[in-house]
C-alpha cells in the first residue's frame, strides 16, 4: 500500500460503509469525514401529511435519492400499510431503486445517467399533460426536476421528508485531515457536500489543495467544483458505489500506475 492511495469519503454517517469496504478491498486506504447530516422530518407539517394521505391521486411518484426512498417509504408506511394501486414509481439512481425494490415496489430508473436529467430523458415522462406527480425529496434542494415536469404539463407536488444540514466539525482538525500531503483523492457525493467541504477551507488551504483531486458524481457538481476553485476534478458516471469505485480505480491507473494488492 502506498500513502498516495489514501482517499477521503464524504458521504453522510451511516451511508459510507459499503463504499469504504469496496475501496479497501480495491487497495485504497479510505478515511471517512461526513460533510452532511440527514434528519427525518417528523412529524410532517400538515400540507406534507395531506400529500401522503392523497397518495392514491398521483399517477407518478418520483424518489430523488436513497434518503428519499428510505425515509419517504417510512412516511408512506405510517399512513398506507398497503400502498394504493396504479402508481408508477420512479428512482433517479440505482441505490434509490434498490431501496424501493426492497420494499416490494416495481421501479423505473435510468440505465446509466442517474440524475434528474437522465430521468427526464425517459419516454414515460415525456408527456405529462393532466397527470399528477409527487416528488419525494429532502427539504429545499434543486427545483430543476419540478420545473421541467411542469413544463411537460404535470401538476407537481413535493413530499419533503428529510432535511440536510452541514456536519459539525472542528474546522482546524478537519483542514488538517484534508490537507495531509498523502491525501490525493476526495470523493464527493453531492453538491451540498462539496459546498460544506469548500466552506471549511480557508483561502490559503484551498490554494494548497490544488494538488488534490476531487472525484464527483455528475457534470453539474464538476462545474460547481470548478467555480469554487478546485483545479483537479474527475467525474464518475454517477454517485453509486460501483461508479465511484470504478472512477477511483481508473484515476489510480492513470495517475499512480497499476499496483499489486
Amino acid at each position: 500500500m502506498t500513502a498516495e492511495q489514501r482517499v477521503l469519503v464524504t458521504r453522510p454517517a451511516g451511508q459510507a460503509d459499503s463504499l469504504m469496504c469496496s475501496l479497501r478491498n480495491a487497495g485504497f486506504t479510505p478515511l471517512h469525514m461526513p460533510m452532511l447530516t440527514i434528519e427525518a422530518i417528523d412529524p410532517l407539517p400538515g400540507v406534507q401529511r395531506q400529500r401522503v394521505l392523497d397518495l392514491d391521486r398521483y399517477e407518478h411518484v418520483i424518489f430523488v435519492s436513497a434518503n428519499a426512498a428510505r425515509l419517504g417509504m417510512a412516511c408512506l408506511g405510517d399512513y398506507w400499510p398497503q400502498l394504493p394501486q396504479g402508481q408508477i414509481y420512479w428512482a433517479v439512481g440505482e441505490s434509490t431503486a434498490l431501496c424501493l425494490e426492497a420494499e416490494g415496489l416495481q421501479v423505473t430508473r435510468p440505465a446509466s445517467d442517474m440524475s434528474s436529467e437522465g430521468l427526464l430523458a425517459m419516454p414515460g415522462l415525456a408527456d405529462l399533460r393532466s397527470q399528477q406527480v409527487l416528488i419525494v425529496k429532502g427539504e429545499g434542494g434543486r427545483k430543476f426536476l419540478e420545473q421541467q415536469l411542469r413544463e411537460r404539463g404535470a401538476k407537481v407536488d413535493s413530499l419533503e421528508c428529510y432535511r440536510r444540514s452541514f456536519a459539525e466539525h472542528d474546522a482546524k482538525a478537519c483542514r488538517d485531515v484534508i490537507a495531509m500531503p498523502e491525501l490525493a483523492l476526495i470523493l464527493i457525493s453531492s453538491g451540498e457536500g462539496l459546498e460544506r467541504l469548500s466552506g471549511l477551507l480557508q483561502p490559503r488551504e484551498h490554494t494548497n489543495l490544488a494538488r488534490t483531486t476531487l472525484l464527483v458524481p455528475s457534470p453539474r457538481v464538476a462545474q460547481q467544483a470548478s467555480q469554487l476553485g478546485w483545479e483537479r476534478v474527475e467525474q464518475a458516471e454517477n454517485a453509486s458505489d460501483a461508479a465511484m469505485l470504478a472512477a477511483a480505480t481508473t484515476w489510480r491507473k492513470t495517475h499512480l500506475g497499476e499496483t499489486q494488492h
